[in-house]
């Protein structure tokens, strides 16, 4: 029986996500035979998470389903039992890139992949507590549906049951390592306020994620297309295509990955930075490796919380940041993309070392491309007034800070990327 981690990491109230996702977990086990692990890994107050509880007893029994319900003080307890087990030189400094203080959207994740080792897992399907199901016809439209029968699998046996083949035959016996969709509703990014305000500023702000030498017209594709996921276009039916997976056209709300990739490489553990959970999705595509490209994409919606003064000023930091380490990813990726299919080793794994090298690589940069992004945004915020003129006068007060964390940022990744198997290893040794 193939077992799965099916995980909902949450820091905030979603009881109906909860309620929702379990019966995506019914469905999988009952239309595949899977058995479903179904991780809530909750970061939310006392208060909230023992709502969770209440929803998570009160879910009715399924056959081949599993749910592990765990707060930050068991999450740290396996932490800590692993990082024993594994020996790294800094324990401490680990426990802290893997649970830290603030959010950290590819620690929570790197924490369902540890856990899913420990369980047993083939495989992790990650969902988000600020997005829902489709409905047709009154039945929600679950993503697993696609990503469950050829994960692991050569991709030329998938090549038949998808809707269209889009693969280099060179890649077909490669197996199937991702399976994903986007997302309709609401941008992923909370920046349509800013578009309401002023199209040239958002124009000029969302640009920024760009390489610094970037064409104008790429530049503008670039933010034609960033955030907006599938559009608002509902579900009426399958189409599935086998491919190289565009990093442009999945979201981690909506997305698969085998163990074979995320056993080997994690995810960057910054903290307050959005899309630092997407690094896998670019290793997948760079390193050829074949992947599924559905279109049952989930629901977003903002949450309340963002609404508020400090849900603002705490999202467009994490926003910042992340124009910020694209100084170093675009270094990266751009190593990835070189590297192609050398990537891999004759058992078609990607080989981490050298994903270290790039990572360290990419430190020595010089910092002047951000010095002029943040140019750029304290001028843009400044433009915007309000609440965005407010934001612009506490990034100026930050500038030598962020500066300096988004290079740091990238060398703790690095550091967890080189001690990851040893973790891997000591979690699936340790069980849960």
């Amino acid at each position: 029986m193939n077992r799965i981690c099916l995980c909902l990491p949450t820091n905030r109230a979603c009881s109906a996500t909860i309620t929702a996702i379990h019966r995506e977990a019914e469905y999988a086990a009952r239309r595949f035979g899977a058995d479903v692990q179904l991780l809530v890994l909750d970061s939310a107050d006392d208060r909230t998470r023992a709502e969770h509880a209440r929803v998570v007893a009160a879910l009715p029994p399924a056959a081949n389903v599993t749910v592990h319900h765990l707060g930050e003080d068991p999450q740290r307890d396996f932490l800590r039992r692993v990082i024993r087990r594994a020996g790294p030189r800094d324990p401490d400094r680990l426990l802290g890139l893997l649970l830290p203080a603030g959010v950290s959207y590819g620690s929570c994740t790197d924490r369902a992949f540890l856990l899913a080792a420990a369980l047993g897992c083939h495989s992790v399907h990650r969902r988000d507590s600020d997005s829902t199901y489709q409905l047709l016809d009154g039945e929600p439209v679950f993503p697993v549906h696609h990503e469950l029968p050829w994960l692991g699998r050569p991709a030329v046996q998938a090549a038949s049951c998808v809707s269209r083949t889009d693969l280099d035959p060179a890649h077909a016996e490669r197996p199937v390592s991702l399976a994903g969709a986007s997302f309709i509703g609401e941008l992923s990014v909370d920046i349509a306020g800013m578009r309401r305000l002023d199209e040239s500023v958002y124009h000029d702000v969302v640009g920024l994620w760009a390489p610094a030498g970037s064409s104008p017209q790429d530049r503008r594709q670039l933010v034609e297309e960033s955030f907006t996921g599938a559009g608002t276009a509902p579900f009426t039916g399958d189409h599935a295509t086998l491919t190289l997976v565009d990093p442009m056209r999945v979201d981690m709300c909506n997305i698969a990955l085998h163990r074979d990739v995320y056993e080997r490489i994690p995810l960057p553990p910054a903290t307050d930075t959005i899309g630092s959970d997407y690094f896998l999705i670019h290793l997948v595509h760079d390193a050829t490796l074949p992947g599924i490209l559905h279109n049952r994409h989930i629901e977003n919606f903002y949450t309340p919380e963002r609404r508020t003064d400090a849900g603002f000023l705490a999202y467009q930091t994490r926003f910042v940041k992340f124009l910020l380490s694209m100084h170093y990813f675009h270094h990266v990726y751009g190593r990835m993309a070189a590297e192609g299919a050398r990537l891999l080793d004759d058992r078609q794994h990607v080989r981490a070392g050298r994903i270290v090298e790039f990572l360290r690589e990419s430190t020595a940069l010089d910092r002047a491309e951000n010095v002029w992004r943040l140019d750029r945004l304290d001028t843009a915020y400044r433009k915007l007034g309000g609440r965005y003129e407010e934001f612009a006068e506490l990034l100026a007060g930050r500038r030598l800070q962020l500066l300096a964390e988004a290079c740091s940022d990238i060398e703790d990744f690095a550091l967890l990327t080189e001690v990851w198997p040893h973790l891997v290893e000591a979690a699936g040794h340790e069980g849960w």
